[in-house]
C-alpha cells in the first residue's frame, strides 16, 4: 500500500501557481493555493510545472480539474488497482488503458476492468518481457497466437499490448530484440484484424523498416505505436505521411528527463514542447494519443508523468487537445459510438 502524499503544481486559469496535493486514502477538497513565484517550492518556475514529493501530505488542497486537463490515459502498468483508481481520481484522469505491470497477470488485470468497467480499459499482453512467453517468443512459435485468440474470444478485453517486440535494455527488464515481421507478431495482427482491436507495440528505431513493412501488410489494422519508438521529429512525420494506420503515442516522450536517454523526450527545457513537435500535432490532431507509462511504483514518479502531460495538453489547440486528451483514443477503441 502506497503511503505519503504528492504535492505539485501547475499554472492556473488566473495565471498564478496553483498547488495541488494528492493525498492517498484521504478526500481532498476543492481549494487553490496561489503563488507569486515558486520559492518556497524549489525555485522560479515562472509558468512552468512544477512537481514536489513530500514525506506526509500537508491539509489536503487541490483545484478541481477542470475539463480541458481531464485525459484519458493511453498508457499505464497496473499494478496496485485500487490505489490506480484512488490517483486516478485525484489527477483527474477519466479512463486508463491498463497494460501487464510486473505485479498481475491477463486474467487479474481483467478483473480489475470488470471491476471498474467505466475507468479500466484492459489490454492484454502475449509480450516477450513476460516469462511464460518468452520461449515462444525466441522459437517464434504461432501458437502464442491461440492464446491471444482464446483471450479475445473470451471477451473483455479492449486491445493486445503492449507488445515489446524490440525494446532496449532497462531495470529489471531484458533486452528485446524479435523481427515484428515474424511469425508470432504477424499471427497477433491477423488477430487484431480478426477481433476489430487495436495492438499497442514498442517497437524501436533498429527495427523501423520491419515495422514499416508490417504496416503496409496490415493497413487496415490499427497500430498504436508505443511512445512514438522515441523517434525524432523527421521519422515521426515520415512514418505517419506514409502509414495511416499508425497512431502516435506520447508516453513517456513528456518527461523532462528519460532515464534512458535525454534526447527521447519532446521538450526544449523543463517545460515546454519544441514548436515543431507542437506544429506536428496539430497539423495531424487525429493520429496522437497521449499517456503517461505510469505503474505506482513511485507515487513522486507518477504524480510528475500526469503533470507533465498536463504540460503538453496546456500548449495544444483546445480543439486538438480535446483530440489527443480522450476523443481519438474514444475512437480507435469505439467509446460511445
Amino acid at each position: 500500500m502506497l503511503g505519503g502524499g504528492v504535492v505539485w503544481a501547475r499554472p492556473n486559469a488566473q495565471g498564478t501557481l496553483g498547488i495541488i496535493a494528492i493525498n492517498m486514502g484521504r478526500e481532498c477538497k476543492t481549494a487553490v493555493a496561489p503563488l507569486k513565484d515558486g520559492s518556497t517550492l524549489g525555485g522560479s518556475v515562472a509558468g512552468a510545472i512544477l512537481l514536489a514529493a513530500v514525506v506526509s501530505a500537508p491539509a489536503a488542497v487541490r483545484s478541481q480539474p477542470v475539463p480541458d486537463h481531464v485525459f484519458t490515459d493511453a498508457h499505464v502498468h497496473l499494478n496496485d488497482p485500487e490505489a490506480w483508481i484512488r490517483l486516478m481520481d485525484d489527477a483527474g484522469i477519466a479512463r486508463a488503458v491498463v497494460l501487464r505491470g510486473r505485479d498481475i497477470d491477463n486474467q487479474e488485470l481483467l478483473a480489475a476492468g470488470q471491476r471498474w468497467p467505466e475507468c479500466l480499459l484492459p489490454f492484454l499482453s502475449v509480450s516477450p518481457e513476460h516469462r511464460e512467453h518468452r520461449g515462444r517468443w525466441e522459437a517464434d512459435d504461432p501458437t502464442l497466437v491461440e492464446t491471444v485468440e482464446s483471450l479475445l474470444e473470451a471477451g473483455g478485453f479492449y486491445g493486445i499490448g503492449e507488445i515489446s517486440v524490440s525494446h532496449f535494455p532497462g531495470r529489471g527488464f531484458p533486452e528485446a530484440d524479435f523481427d515484428p515481421r515474424g511469425r508470432v507478431m504477424r499471427g497477433i495482427l491477423a488477430a487484431a484484424r480478426r477481433y476489430a482491436v487495436p495492438v499497442l507495440v514498442h517497437v524501436e528505431v533498429t527495427r523501423l523498416k520491419e515495422l514499416a513493412e508490417v504496416l503496409e501488410d496490415f493497413r487496415d489494422v490499427t497500430v498504436i505505436w508505443a511512445h512514438g519508438g522515441y523517434t525524432p521529429l523527421v521519422l515521426a512525420e515520415r512514418m505517419l505521411a506514409q502509414h495511416p494506420n499508425l497512431v502516435y503515442e506520447l508516453s513517456a516522450r513528456t518527461w523532462q528527463r528519460h532515464p534512458r536517454s535525454p534526447d527521447y523526450t519532446i521538450l526544449r527545457n523543463d517545460s515546454d514542447v519544441w514548436p515543431e513537435w507542437i506544429a506536428l500535432i496539430e497539423q495531424q490532431p487525429d493520429r496522437f494519443v497521449i499517456g503517461t507509462d505510469a505503474s505506482l511504483r513511485s507515487l513522486a514518479s507518477d504524480a510528475q508523468k500526469i503533470t507533465s502531460v498536463w504540460g503538453l495538453l496546456d500548449q495544444l489547440d483546445p480543439q486538438v487537445r480535446r483530440k489527443v486528451a480522450g476523443e481519438n483514443l474514444d475512437r480507435i477503441l469505439g467509446i460511445g459510438n
